[in-house]
């Protein structure tokens, strides 16, 4: 360094090469995440840039309710509410009203979402873990539907799908309240020929049945009922404070019944405790006899954030398999080709055995999951079977 001069002002310079000036350096958080319904980041909905360095912590988010239970909802405010498939590498548009999930299912792939958008603002230390605080402190886009009227262009989602609830649960118990859901829904009312999907595992969704029946006659609506297992015993297991399976059927009943095309996405189907023969049967079996139009699943998706929370249950609930689960997952967030072939062929033959069409349940889980284009995608290479 003994070659490295100072000059006046804000530059400097080394030997043999040009001084150069610095001015204020801005930098953009790079997109992550991932897994059935997509990789989804909330940063998008955030302010586009932010300082470096910033001068000072920002100022504490406004709580706007509390529960004894210890949930605090807290208002988010955003500029933009849209994820494009460029920003998350899916072939949808996505829109989330909510970051953070009271529900609290062990697996979900989502819980890093809250972290990042808690270090974007740039705060003081967090006073819950981030596995509690994505459960325990939720954040409410209290503009959601008013941001959503003003920069939603028809033109721009056209040929591709909006999936409402890709990251955490729209109709969570905070829906009850907030009703931010449904104003995005009355918002959309205003278009016509879009293609829209929601993702929910609760029956509150029937509490909009009106309109999302009224949305049906002027768009493509499906409606996508998200149930691992049948067991009521085994989804506690799984899922903390998730509705209850039946209850889950007798939503997608009424909404089948009220007109409303929707299915049934088995997510994730967990392997070694939710993905054999005769659970899928009798979860498939209910959903036929609930009227759903179609059946999709998704295997399990473990990444970095998922593992910290679902590893620890698989030791307490499961202890037989989490070694195998370190073993399969180190290094990577899916499932093997071949367990992923071998459990495409046992749904396919479910689906025939029950009456649903391969090629609908094909084409939802495409709309789902299938990834943006990208040309420097590398060939993904075949791994040994998990189970």
């Amino acid at each position: 360094m003994s070659r490295l001069r100072r000059a006046a002002g804000p530059l400097f310079g080394l030997h043999q090469l040009h001084a150069m000036r610095v001015g204020t350096v801005r930098v953009r958080a790079g997109q992550r995440g991932g897994g059935a319904a997509g990789r989804q980041t909330e940063l998008g909905d955030l302010i586009p840039q932010s300082p470096l360095l910033p001068s000072s912590p920002a100022a504490p988010l406004p709580v706007l309710d509390e529960r004894s239970r210890g949930t605090k909802f807290i208002r988010l405010p955003v500029r933009s509410v849209l994820n494009n498939p460029a920003s998350t590498g899916m072939g949808f548009w996505s829109i989330n009203p909510y970051v953070g999930c009271e529900f609290g299912c062990t697996y979900c792939y989502a819980r890093d979402t809250h972290r990042w958008t808690m270090e974007r603002r740039g705060g003081g230390p967090a006073a819950l873990p981030a596995w509690e605080a994505f459960e325990k402190e939720i954040l409410v886009k209290t503009d959601v539907a008013e941001v959503l009227a003003r920069t939603l262009k028809p033109a721009q989602v056209a040929g591709h799908t909006l999936v409402i609830g890709t990251a955490t649960d729209p109709y969570q118990p905070a829906e009850r309240q907030f009703r931010l859901t449904r104003r995005i829904l009355e918002v959309l009312r205003s278009y016509h020929g879009l293609s829209i999907g929601i993702i929910t595992k609760s029956p509150l969704i029937t509490r909009d049945l009106d309109l999302l029946q009224a949305l049906s006659q002027r768009h493509e609506v499906s409606i996508n009922i998200s149930l691992a297992t049948a067991d009521r015993r085994l989804a506690r297991r799984l899922e903390l404070r998730s509705p209850i399976p039946e209850a889950r059927l007798r939503a997608l009943r009424r909404l089948t019944e009220g007109g409303v095309y929707a299915g049934l996405l088995v997510a994730p189907i967990i392997p070694g405790v939710t993905d054999d023969w005769a659970g899928l049967a009798r979860l498939i079996e209910a959903a036929k006899e609930a009227g759903a139009r179609y059946v999709v699943g998704s295997a399990l998706r473990l990444g970095p954030a998922a593992r910290h929370r679902f590893l620890p249950l698989l030791e307490q609930e499961f202890p037989e398999l989490a070694e195998r689960y370190r073993r399969h997952y180190a290094g990577k967030d899916h499932v093997s080709q071949s367990y992923q072939d071998a459990l495409t062929r046992r749904l396919r033959a479910l689906q025939q055995a029950f009456g649903f069409s391969v090629d609908e349940g094909r084409r939802r889980r495409r709309q789902l999951e299938e990834p943006a284009p990208r040309k420097d995608a590398a060939a993904s290479v075949e791994q040994v079977v998990l189970l």
